[in-house]
């Protein structure tokens, strides 16, 4: 199917429930060139993460699939969600992910054409405590047919109901957009960021430093966070060699990032119990 008229071309956004400083140390280990912005009120906790790069080019792999791996990655061991918004000239739709938690998405043709189930939505809406009642009725609008409404227009909906959460998309950062105009647009707004990949050890580093100038609890150290780690680390093998076997990159490299997150986890356990 060919896109509709004003549709661009391929574009990602990733959506963070958290606010920049706390996306930082999990995007450093996505490994790829990023541009981290505010994306909501001071109180409201909204980052959105922008690809500098256009990695479903060089991988090989269509959109959705490098933006799911991505999410995944970020979102698990950390207590917020991760909303990837990508769109081509076939398709547009989400992934939401949240900790160990199965992803859950909603797809759409380039016409607007709903092509996801329903239950989806619902899935969606309850792990965003969104209202069950009004922020779902605006929600279950986007899987019914309008031929008024083409992919853009959709996730322009949904951007629209999660402003309920206190999302606010910065200017020029619109789904539907070519991915050079979303790089270009989120160059300028303030409070950007480039997030770029340091090495291990700078890596390391920032990681530690993230969680000294934070609240210390049972996650950080101890059995409990041994138990986390270990289980990042076991999910990011497993992960990884199912990527392998199915070829899919963007899935071997969440694998990859949670066996690093799973790492660099027990290492700081045991340099601390030495402390």
């Amino acid at each position: 199917m060919n896109a509709t008229p004003g549709f661009g071309p391929v574009g990602a956004l990733l959506l963070c429930g958290a606010e920049p400083e706390a996306v930082r140390p999990a995007a450093h280990l996505l490994r790829e060139r990023l541009l981290l912005s505010p994306a909501g009120g001071s109180a409201d906790g909204w980052s959105v993460v922008v690809p500098e790069g256009k990695p479903w080019l060089d991988d090989g792999e269509p959109v959705d699939r490098v933006l799911a791996g991505w999410a995944t990655a970020l979102a698990v061991g950390v207590t917020w969600p991760v909303l990837a918004l990508w769109w081509d000239a076939d398709r547009a739709g989400f992934t939401l992910a949240s900790g160990f938690r199965r992803q859950v998405g909603y797809e759409w043709l380039a016409d607007g054409t709903p092509v996801g189930e329903d239950e989806a939505m619902r899935t969606f809406a309850a792990r965003l405590g969104l209202d069950p009642v009004l922020d779902m009725e605006s929600l279950a609008a986007l899987t019914r047919p309008d031929p008024d409404a083409d992919g853009r227009a959709r996730l322009l909906g949904l951007i629209a109901v999660l402003s309920r959460l206190g999302v606010a998309l910065p200017p020029g950062l619109t789904p539907g957009e070519p991915a050079d105009r979303l790089r270009e647009a989120a160059r300028v707004q303030p409070g950007t960021e480039s997030v770029e990949w340091p090495g291990w050890r700078d890596a390391v580093r920032a990681e530690l430093d993230v969680v000294e100038s934070g609240p210390v609890g049972p996650w950080v150290r101890g059995p409990r966070a041994r138990l986390l780690n270990g289980a990042q680390l076991a999910a990011g093998v497993s992960l990884a060699l199912w990527g392998l076997r199915r070829r899919s990159g963007g899935w071997a490299f969440a694998g990859g990032v949670l066996v690093a997150q799973g790492a660099l986890g027990l290492a700081y356990d045991r340099l601390r119990a030495r402390a």
